[in-house]
């Protein structure tokens, strides 16, 4: 499971809300910018993924705080988070070698 939120600027440092929560800090937390993510604006974009309760707790602790993304718009921010991962791994098989 996960749910991708998306904050404002002036909201970024509430993100650590969730890395400082008992049962969300156990899920997988990935923060990133709008740019790296080659979206428009100046939002950030973090990602939880993990078991229903880390994301139900995650949405409680951000309410008011960050918007979760919904349907398409939220698969398709999720599908550029999966590519930047995707090519950090390849890079390294160029690093390192097969």
């Amino acid at each position: 499971m996960y749910r991708v939120f998306r904050f404002p600027v002036s909201q970024i440092e509430k993100a650590n809300l969730l890395l400082t929560d008992d049962i969300v800090s156990r899920q997988s937390v990935t923060t990133r910018d709008a740019t790296s993510l080659r979206l428009p604006g100046e939002d950030r974009y973090v990602l939880v993924e993990g078991s229903e309760a880390g994301i139900v707790r995650a949405v409680e602790l951000l309410k008011g705080i960050a918007k979760p993304l919904e349907g398409a718009e939220a698969e398709d921010v999720y599908r550029r988070f999966q590519a930047q991962d995707e090519q950090a791994v390849s890079g390294m098989g160029l690093i390192f070698g097969p």
